[in-house]
């Protein structure tokens, strides 16, 4: 039976009649300097099948031996999501053959995960959802294939494949979600929150740089639809390997319009895996989903169990930083900042570069203006994330010093972010080398105010009149001949004092 439909029901409608029920499998490459089980470096982009050795390639008569940062970094990750922490657990041999997987198997966690039970919180349009975590296990990556020729990337249309096992065996974790059942229409969004949240979590933890753009964060997207009222779920997909936030958004709205589709035609869902396509925001079939039977798990014999002494659980608990959620809560509490101006920074991913530019002197009124503002505005032209500006959080913080001081104003310093964006220098010098300087001297702002009555008299005569709105045609005329370097404030007052 066809798992495809050419009918997709429009979103609105789908979510009327169905209610999603999603699911989120997220792997993370740890940040550890060796593979999971030898001592091959863990560089991203090194030279192809550079980092490797008989271990990772699965050669006769190697032996693994687990790596110590990988699992304390796995119950870092698992005492953050507020998981249970197992006593002892162990390796399986996870059986399947892929060209990525040199050994034919993949050494992970089945039956005795390392981390189980645990939640993460996340806030969708004002209202808090509760994210249970079913599973963290710890396990090592497959290699890379690159399929030559073709115009999709994929093998199907291909001339020939190549395959890199740099990646092999770099330590691995999976954080598996319970089902996640009653978002409605929110369904989407909240799957985009909780990775992101997520993300953050890793972030904060250092134990992964999270780069989804290069593969250190990967996510399963499982997405079901129900009747509404109906007992049982649906069948669900698995969208695998959704590489950015925007696309897991994207991968189960558009498998709930398509499962509608195909649900309205008295056609059922296949379990499956499914591709995503970022061109079209679309999913397309890949393969009939596995059931746990199929990989024939079974413990892995050259690995002896992990059983963490509770006191290194507890010393790990005692080193964790400050979390993402405490740190938010505490951050809206020093900067006095409401609920939609923190969702605000948030959506723009703006946190830390305001933290910083606060850290660096600046208030976090100034520092949010100036990083949801020029810059912001800046960082959407140029099609980059804000972090990515060649601006520091210093140099907003200075830029934001000088208008503070009176040695800009709020023209001038938007030239002088725009200076040092173009790599002119810090904003002190190119205030210096542009003359971006507020013109402060009465004198010569004296002859400005005198020149722009002088020239003209009939503006000056409504303002002798008690017409005071007539002031800004006189004080544009000002701030004309000092190329916007005047203090408007003080041009006003000049204005006034001659004319009344």
């Amino acid at each position: 039976m066809t798992t495809e439909v050419a009918h997709l029901v429009p979103y609105d409608e789908a979510v009327s009649r169905y209610e999603p029920v999603i699911g989120l499998e997220t792997h993370v490459e740890l940040g550890t300097v060796t593979k999971m089980f030898c001592g091959c470096p863990t560089t991203f982009g090194l030279p192809p099948n550079s980092a490797v050795c008989p271990v990772c390639l699965g050669l006769p008569g190697s032996l693994p031996v687990a790596n110590r940062a990988a699992i304390e970094y796995t119950i870092r990750i698992g005492l953050a999501l507020n998981c249970s922490i197992a006593a002892w657990c162990r390796f399986a041999r996870k059986n399947y053959f892929y060209p990525d997987m040199p050994k034919n198997f993949q050494i992970s966690q089945y039956d005795e995960p390392l981390c189980t039970n645990g939640w993460l919180d996340v806030t969708v349009d004002g209202q808090s959802v509760r994210v249970g975590i079913e599973r963290v296990h710890l396990e090592e990556d497959t290699g890379k294939s690159l399929h030559v020729g073709g115009a999709t990337g994929r093998i199907h249309g291909a001339e020939y494949s190549l395959v890199d096992y740099n990646r092999a065996g770099i330590p691995l974790v999976e954080v598996v979600t319970k089902p996640i059942a009653g978002t409605g229409e929110l369904a989407p969004t909240v799957a985009r929150a909780y990775v992101t949240q997520l993300r953050d979590l890793l972030r904060a933890l250092r134990v992964s740089d999270v780069r989804m753009e290069e593969g250190s964060l990967r996510c399963d997207v499982n997405t079901s639809l129900t009747p509404r009222g109906a007992a049982e779920w649906g069948t669900r997909t698995e969208t695998k390997n959704v590489n950015s936030l925007r696309s897991v958004e994207r991968a189960v709205r558009f498998e709930i319009e398509r499962q509608a589709g195909l649900l309205d035609a008295g056609l059922r869902v296949v379990q499956e895996t499914r591709h995503f396509h970022e061109d079209t925001g679309s999913t397309t079939a890949g393969r009939s989903k596995e059931e746990a039977q199929d990989y024939r798990y079974f413990p892995e014999p050259d690995l002896v169990p992990v059983a963490p002494p509770a006191s290194w659980v507890d010393e790990i608990l005692a080193s964790l930083p400050e979390l993402p959620a405490a740190r938010l809560a505490r951050l809206q509490a020093d900067w006095g900042l409401s609920d939609a101006d923190m969702t605000w920074l948030r959506n723009a991913g703006a946190i830390d570069l305001v933290d910083q530019t606060v850290a660096a002197g600046a208030s976090p009124a100034e520092a949010s203006k100036w990083w949801l503002g020029e810059l912001a505005r800046e960082a959407n032209k140029r099609g980059v994330e804000l972090a990515d500006l060649p601006i520091t959080p210093e140099q907003v913080a200075r830029v934001s010093a000088l208008v503070r001081d009176g040695t800009l104003n709020d023209k001038l310093a938007r030239q002088a972010l725009d200076a040092v964006l173009a790599g002119e220098g810090q904003p002190d010098d190119v205030v210096a080398a542009r003359g971006l300087a507020v013109v402060s001297d009465d004198s010569a702002l004296i002859a400005a105010v005198d020149a722009a009555i002088a020239a003209s008299p009939d503006v000056a005569a409504k303002i002798r009149d008690g017409k005071l709105n007539a002031v800004g045609a006189l004080m544009g005329q000002v701030m004309a001949a000092t190329k916007g370097r005047a203090d408007p404030q003080r041009v006003r007052e000049l204005i006034l004092q001659r004319l009344t």
